[in-house]
């Protein structure tokens, strides 16, 4: 069970989270969760270069050990990276402890303050820590690129149907997710790009309040 537009009321739980960008300009936030994987995030970078356009990259770490020339070409071609842990835990399913050594593990692994916890869960007690040392990157229009049980024209519907000025997306540069992926991503490109918008990354220079000391 998952929200495809996270409510405000969710928002507010986590008030410190950024779940959305200003929505003073005609910018939408394309982000990619669980690689990087030769499979599919060469592909999306071809992709998005096709729009001009820059994503964000929550990497899991031992991806990032495994392919290190994935995440060395998502730097050099302008798009931002951020941390979704060493082993995509789940916060709710684990102890603090191991948690955050594995978040700060992460961190280590792909150089970065920005972090989205895996499948957006996180114990209050972890996200306290979360904030004190990095700047947690949500999301307000889940694409549901990951779900079996939609279709490839519902999963566009998501995106297009939820998404507004300052919308941070979620979609998914894994293996489960490919077939959705490839049908949505050029579409989503085109129609936004059709309409006046341009994609940018969350890179950590763009919060500049609160700043984070390093882990």
């Amino acid at each position: 069970m998952y929200l495809v537009r996270t409510p405000q009321f969710v928002q507010k739980l986590f008030p410190n989270f950024v779940w959305k960008m200003p929505a003073n300009e005609k910018v939408i936030y394309l982000t990619f969760d669980d690689g990087p994987i030769p499979e599919v995030t060469p592909w999306v970078m071809e992709t998005l270069n096709q729009f001009n356009a820059k994503g964000t990259f929550f990497c899991v770490g031992e991806n990032v050990k495994q392919f290190p020339e994935l995440l060395l070409r998502l730097r050099e071609e302008g798009h931002s990276i951020g941390n979704h842990t060493f082993n995509h835990l789940n916060g709710w399913q684990t102890e603090n402890i191991t948690y955050l050594r594995n978040v700060r593990k992460g961190a280590h692994a792909v150089r970065s303050e920005l972090f989205r916890p895996p499948y957006g869960r996180v114990k209050p007690s972890q996200a306290k820590f979360l904030n004190r040392h990095y700047r947690v990157v949500m999301w307000d229009v889940l694409s549901g690129d990951f779900d079996p049980n939609i279709s490839q024209e519902q999963c566009l519907d998501n995106v297009l149907k939820n998404a507004t000025e300052g919308s941070i997306i979620v979609f998914h540069d894994s293996l489960k997710a490919n077939d959705k992926l490839h049908y949505v991503l050029p579409r989503v490109l085109e129609y936004f790009s059709e309409k006046g918008f341009v994609f940018n990354a969350l890179h950590e220079q763009i919060f500049s309040q609160n700043k984070k000391q390093p882990a």
